[in-house]
């Protein structure tokens, strides 16, 4: 067992959830499930309490705790893509598995959860020493939903971006 792992609170689905990550990132798995040994204020005796899931290595728990509390945008994962093929993939699985498109690299699943799609290249550009290039990459992101990696290095490179 690990001294830490974040407790995401789901609305009866956190199983759904695991399955989801696990198919839609590498490095990702379902784990131990636990079944409420007796009836509690969410849920009967019997049905899954706890979701022990990977998401890109790192260990979550799924707690089926009800429509009490839902996710915000206060915390969200960033994942941190090498090109546009694998920021499209990752984008495409959240927003067409029924999340929405958020701005400037945001997206949220249909869990609830926020998510940050965030090229590498994005986070480069926009800490470049050439401030100017910097400020040219910050401006062009924040007209986009999904991150366009190309349209990102034309505004570093001082190329008009359409």
């Amino acid at each position: 067992m690990h001294k830490i792992a974040p407790c995401l609170w789901f609305n009866h689905n956190a199983e759904e959830a695991a399955e989801f990550y696990a198919a839609t990132f590498p490095d990702s798995s379902v784990g131990a499930i636990t079944l409420a040994p007796g009836d509690n204020p969410s849920s009967k005796e019997g049905s899954v309490l706890t979701v022990e899931f990977t998401v890109l290595g790192m260990k979550f728990l799924g707690l089926n705790g009800g429509d009490a509390f839902k996710f915000d945008e206060a915390v969200s994962f960033q994942v941190h893509t090498d090109n546009q093929e694998e920021t499209d993939r990752y984008w495409n699985a959240i927003v067409d598995g029924g999340g929405e498109e958020s701005a400037c690299g945001w997206c949220r699943d249909r869990f609830g959860l926020s998510w940050q799609i965030t090229p590498r290249a994005l986070m480069e550009a926009i800490s470049s020493p050439d401030r100017a290039a910097a400020k040219r990459a910050m401006d062009v992101m924040m007209t986009m939903r999904k991150i366009d990696i190309a349209a990102v290095e034309r505004a570093i490179a001082g190329e008009a971006v359409a």
